[in-house]
């Protein structure tokens, strides 16, 4: 299950420009019924001013058609609409044959509301195609820096989820990965502060890092060493481009050694507490005692790698503050454990999905904050061939 970059709800691979994004045609079931609402505006109004009394003439309204058709329809839908509508305007005045006819400066009002309606629906979707672009560069950003996981890599199970909350070209700088090593997988997930491509060139630089560390070095301490020092050189690289201000990253580096010992080693930079997750039972594992990456500097050592009981059944749920913080209309905070208590199946793919149900589910699909999510479980049946490396 690998899913990144989700515009409410638009998934990474959906890249076909057929595909509406930003400005979805109105539909029923399969057909596209956008010409419907200025089809039924134009009826109304037609009936309306052949019902009207002679004194009261709004057959002007009909400007209004190609108008709404400029929101809804593509522009060859809107230049039938506008014809459509002077048509209609003709016919009705030969067809009433009114004591007050239609003016000369009442037809040129309507004349100028179809060719306006004309350019603003040339108009939106110039825009539209702009935003678009502006959209999957954003995603191909996003791309490059989260990598797609194999849902069965390095002997463990995974499953990942990314819900962006901003549109277009923003882009915030959560971050995760699954490495295998030699000494066991390494998994690393983990939250840039700030928002912009200032945030995701920080997640390139500490998962470039983390890539290599983690697979080289025996000793997790020693990952995390390498991960501080790349968010301090980042920091003093842009610093030299004229960026003002330094970036920090909470994060959570977990080990989990090659062969089962029935625990894990963890660092965590000051992020939420994962989850362990049983059939039997939910626990949160250390919460971060340490300084964020960047600020370690503050309290003068890097946090503690901690060797936590980790039975071999169990799946590991790291999370941003996207989901922990995830409010409803009344301002209260998800329950995360409450709601991984109703777990009926704790495999990753599983988990992943019932959070992000219940994510959603709680803010209404107003999501605040970059949402992320990875689950990790040993592979009770790895595939033959040993680790899978790169």
């Amino acid at each position: 299950m690998n899913r990144l970059l989700r515009l409410r709800p638009r998934r990474w691979w959906a890249t076909d420009p057929d595909v509406p994004v930003l400005e979805p045609p109105i539909r029923a079931g399969r057909w596209n019924v956008s010409w419907l609402l200025p089809s039924v505006l134009l009826a109304s109004l037609v009936v309306a001013d052949w019902t009207a009394p002679e004194h009261l003439r709004i057959v002007t309204w009909l400007g209004l058609v190609p108008a709404l058709a400029a929101a809804t329809c593509g522009v060859w839908t809107t230049v039938g609409f506008a014809l459509g509508t002077l048509v209609t305007v003709g016919w009705l005045e030969y067809s009433l044959d009114h004591r007050y006819p239609v003016g000369l400066s009442d037809f040129l009002l309507v004349v100028t509301a179809c060719v306006l309606s004309v350019l603003a629906s040339a108009l939106r979707l110039r825009a539209y195609h702009l935003v678009r672009q502006l959209e999957d560069a954003a995603q191909a950003t996003r791309l490059a820096v989260l990598r797609p996981i194999p849902s069965r890599i390095g002997g463990v199970e995974t499953a990942n989820l990314y819900l962006a909350a901003e549109r277009a070209t923003k882009v915030g700088g959560d971050f995760f990965d699954v490495q295998p090593s030699p000494y066991g997988p390494r998994v690393l997930l983990g939250d840039v502060q700030g928002k912009g491509t200032s945030a995701v060139d920080a997640a390139a630089a500490l998962l470039s890092a983390f890539r290599e560390a983690a697979y080289y070095e025996a000793d997790l301490a020693v990952v995390a060493e390498r991960l501080e020092s790349r968010m301090r050189r980042h920091n003093r690289y842009m610093a030299l481009l004229g960026e003002r201000g330094e970036r920090f990253a909470t994060a959570v580096l977990v080990g989990l050694p090659a062969r089962d010992t029935g625990g894990l080693e963890m660092v965590n930079f000051g992020h939420e507490a994962p989850y362990a997750v049983t059939p039997e039972r939910i626990w949160a594992l250390p919460e971060g005692d340490g300084a964020p990456l960047g600020l370690t500097e503050l309290t003068g050592a890097l946090p503690p790698v901690r060797r936590v009981p980790f039975p071999a059944e169990a799946t590991l749920l790291l999370y941003t503050d996207g989901v922990s913080e995830a409010r409803n209309r009344a301002n209260q905070f998800l329950p995360v454990e409450e709601e991984l208590g109703r777990a009926t199946d704790t495999a990753p793919r599983a988990l992943v999905g019932l959070i992000e149900e219940a994510v959603l589910r709680h803010t209404g699909g107003r999501l605040t904050d970059d949402t992320t999510l990875l689950a990790v479980r040993r592979d009770p049946r790895p595939p033959p061939g040993g680790l899978a490396l790169d």
